[in-house]
């Protein structure tokens, strides 16, 4: 710990570590993110996020095995590429936290980050009190990021962004229970994988991901994921976080059109937006598909799998007449 906290008062160049807090404890034991206040130096505080891969045995759903270890120290170094290489080519639109440090050394990460509680976005919602006006931000924010990363090769990053992407997810495939969508799955796999339009994608853009400030502005968090990708798989996940089966019903036209209206003035004609827009509507539904395909196997009856995404699910098994 000594060690941990020299290196942190050398990359910040503070005095002292006055306190820490922890802000989260990692999935499956592999660490902690933990809020650090300095005495000195060019930060106030920062967020520290240090990932140790030799204790990884806990794991709330059972999911320990060797591929599902794996599958999560790639997303670490993923992530620590994302903040030594991407992060500083977002902009306002699409906020994330600064990369002050982002260093891989044996079976230890460690990235120290912007505190984006100390610049105002503080606030974080629930499922249950997100507002339409809360979603439309973050979907903005979406349409931004998209456009800024459209074409982008996302070297170093995951090839196919999203932490559900079928060729991760093998064990959840062999447990399906819905055997047409299991058949369909990889019919799905590469209507989304052949799209013409691939920018790189969040890959966990879920409301819990995203901080609020008190203007409504988001900037967002957590970038294991991220990589290549159509980018209305975001915005699929992105409502299936927000939003009930009632609610997906009465507002996807709305959310669909703010999106594409924001993906539009973002794209600023460097690409044919027509053909984008024409493109990702026509896989929205085949977005739904793939993810209800992994809730499937990995978590029968979870509140996702509600009439609207099952009604999205259908209709795609009968467009590849698989039923």
């Amino acid at each position: 710990m000594a060690e941990l906290h020299n290196q942190i008062l050398k990359i910040t160049e503070a005095k002292a570590i006055i306190r820490t807090e922890s802000v989260q404890t990692l999935w499956s034991g592999y660490g902690e993110i933990k809020r650090y206040y300095l005495e000195g130096g060019k930060y106030p505080n920062v967020i520290v996020k240090h990932i140790q891969l030799s204790d990884t045995d806990i794991h709330p759903k059972g999911w320990n095995t060797s591929l599902s270890h794996h599958r999560k120290l790639k997303s670490y170094q993923v992530e620590r590429k994302w903040y030594q290489q991407y992060a500083n080519q977002t902009n306002i639109h699409c906020r994330v936290p600064q990369s002050y440090y982002a260093v891989e050394e044996g079976t230890d990460l460690l990235l120290v980050m912007e505190d984006l509680d100390s610049v105002g976005f503080n606030i974080r919602l629930h499922h249950e009190e997100v507002a339409l006006k809360d979603a439309k931000n973050c979907l903005s924010w979406l349409a931004h990021f998209h456009a800024r990363f459209m074409g982008d090769t996302g070297d170093g990053l995951w090839p196919i962004g999203t932490y559900w992407h079928l060729n991760t997810r093998p064990d959840e495939l062999e447990r399906m229970e819905n055997i047409s969508l299991k058949k369909a799955a990889n019919g799905i796999d590469q209507q989304l994988n052949n799209s013409t339009y691939q920018t790189l994608v969040h890959g966990d853009a879920k409301l819990a991901n995203f901080c609020f400030n008190k203007n409504g502005t988001v900037a967002a968090v957590d970038f294991q994921y991220v990589g290549r990708g159509c980018g209305i798989k975001d915005v699929v996940y992105f409502i299936s976080s927000c939003f009930d089966e009632e609610a997906c019903e009465k507002y996807e036209p709305e959310l669909l059109n703010h999106y594409f209206k924001q993906l539009e003035i973002a794209l600023n004609k460097i690409v044919d937006y027509q053909s984008v827009k024409e493109e990702w509507s026509m896989l929205y539904r085949y977005a739904w598909a793939d993810f209800y395909r992994f809730l499937d196997g990995w978590s029968p009856g979870h509140w996702k799998m509600h009439s609207y995404s099952e009604r999205m699910t259908q209709e795609v098994l009968e467009e590849l007449k698989i039923v």
